[in-house]
């Protein structure tokens, strides 16, 4: 399967890695000279869009910062498959590790983090990959299908309601190229102390402010002082108001469709997603407010 990737004969170990969401196989290679590498593999029908995603890479890590760089791609297995070779980021999840450190600790890597996604969201974007259309529609039609639903929660008229009436606030921003589900989860916590970015398979090209939204369904609950530090550092601690009420209205709406969406996987997910909805609708206050409760009280 891997004979015709170049380089492989100078491999001494290949082990298949079974962590992740993305369908792509991914192995750990282990060169003769011991150098890591990540290897990820995915269908021949996926050529052109992989071969797009490592193009983005190659952008992203002309920014200087630390992440899984770009060595080569092709086709492999006799052509059937195509594959992705990238340098390996050592280092646990910075997911698993934030919630051991001291909160000034977790704040400082939250402005870390921050920092790292302005320099993604600096690259200049090439007009050919700008969309043709935003996601309003398409978060309208969503909504739809939770307020058709059996799945809704008690009291989220506000939420719904803030949704329609506000949704003509996102997409204001310039487009930028988003990592796309940038959270500590796809954060590397290296030995020096830095933060390492890995995954950038979701990338698109959008809202900057919709790269926020992994904070309410991932981080808060979490590492409140990460969150702030993130948000902080990326507006250089002058958050413009716009932000705000761009940022309630993704959270309201993947607070509503977020259970809509974890019907397909059962109840254990629907209960944990109308949980996370619950807690959305204190933090806004039921949407009577903009800034979340857990920013609002950082001092």
């Amino acid at each position: 399967m891997f004979e015709d990737i170049e380089g492989s004969k100078t491999w001494r170990s290949i082990k298949k890695i079974a962590k992740g969401w993305s369908t792509d196989e991914k192995y750990l290679i282990i060169t003769e000279e011991g150098q890591k590498q990540l290897l990820r593999i995915s269908p021949i029908d996926t050529y052109e869009g992989k071969k797009k995603e490592f193009e983005i890479i190659e952008k992203y890590s002309k920014t200087g910062i630390n992440m899984s760089r770009p060595i080569s791609f092709g086709k492999c297995n006799q052509r059937k498959n195509t594959y992705m070779l990238l340098s390996w980021v050592e280092g646990p999840d910075l997911e698993r590790v934030l919630p051991t450190l001291p909160e000034a600790k977790q704040y400082q890597l939250g402005r870390d983090a921050g920092m790292i996604l302005r320099k993604i969201h600096s690259i200049e974007v090439e007009q050919q990959d700008v969309p043709q259309t935003t996601k309003k529609e398409k978060k309208l039609r969503q909504l739809q299908l939770y307020e058709d639903s059996k799945v809704r929660v008690e009291h989220d008229e506000p939420a719904i309601q803030y949704v329609k009436d506000n949704i003509w606030r996102i997409w204001k921003e310039k487009p930028v190229y988003e990592h796309g589900d940038f959270h500590p989860g796809n954060l590397i916590y290296m030995e020096d102390g830095s933060i390492g970015v890995i995954d950038f398979n979701r990338w698109e090209v959008g809202d900057p402010y919709e790269e926020f939204l992994k904070l309410e369904s991932f981080v808060r609950e979490i590492s409140i002082p990460y969150c702030i530090g993130q948000i902080d550092a990326y507006f250089d601690d002058d958050i413009p108001e716009d932000f705000w009420n761009v940022h309630a209205v993704y959270a309201a709406h993947a607070a509503l469709y977020s259970i809509k969406w974890a019907e397909k996987f059962g109840q254990e997910d629907i209960d944990r997603m109308q949980k996370r909805c619950i807690t959305a609708f204190e933090d806004f206050e039921n949407f009577r407010r903009v800034i979340p409760v857990w920013y609002a009280r950082r001092e």
